[in-house]
């Protein structure tokens, strides 16, 4: 009897190595060569798991998404306001190991978002969604009477991301230029201004 194949746990050990491959040597250093043998598969075993190298980068991209957002709603639980907001941006500021990780894959994801439409809206997707999320925390905030009535939830949320996308940014790079304590520090500092 032929032995059954979970296609989708191959899926997601797959997308797990080469989130962790391209996090250490960079999305243009890794080959589907070097993903099949660190997976364990023979060259061009993975065509039958995944079209090629932009199709995996774009579920590495989803998977990466999926487990923050698992974090996050951890993290949340019954939390509102700006608690949960600060709680959603501890879960993605590249605080720890796992989270430079994916900041990694994040970063590489964006630069391919520039040249090819479908990266730019699998991009744009998750934007919204944690756009929608972050405004929806601060309208809750700004109903509890921690945030002013005059601050603008879309610009604020605009900046926010803009805040956390840059420290992802910044912390790819060779030399992190933003320490664990230096990022919470201008987290809070962020938040403070907006509740002013």
């Amino acid at each position: 009897m032929p032995r059954l194949v979970d296609h989708t746990a191959r899926r997601r050990e797959i997308i797990h190595v080469t989130w962790r491959l391209v996090a250490r040597h960079g999305l243009d250093s890794v080959t589907m060569r070097d993903i099949a043998a660190e997976a364990g598969y023979a060259n061009g075993a993975l065509n039958r798991y995944f079209a090629g190298k932009d199709e995996l980068l774009q579920a590495s991209f989803e998977y990466v998404f999926a487990q923050t957002n698992d974090r996050v709603a951890a993290a949340i639980g019954d939390r509102r306001g700006l608690d949960a907001l600060r709680a959603f941006c501890l879960e993605v500021l590249p605080l720890d190991e796992t989270r430079v990780l994916e900041a990694r894959i994040v970063v590489s994801f964006w630069g391919r978002t520039v040249a090819d439409d479908r990266f730019a809206g699998v991009n744009a997707v998750a934007l919204r969604e944690w756009r929608t999320q972050v405004v929806g925390w601060l309208q809750e905030a700004r109903r509890a009477g921690d945030v002013p009535p005059t601050v603008d939830a879309d610009l604020a949320a605009a900046h926010l991301l803009a805040f956390l996308m840059g420290a992802q940014t910044f912390v790819v790079a060779e030399e992190p230029l933003l320490t664990p304590h230096q990022q919470r520090a201008a987290l809070d500092a962020h938040l403070a201004q907006i509740s002013r």
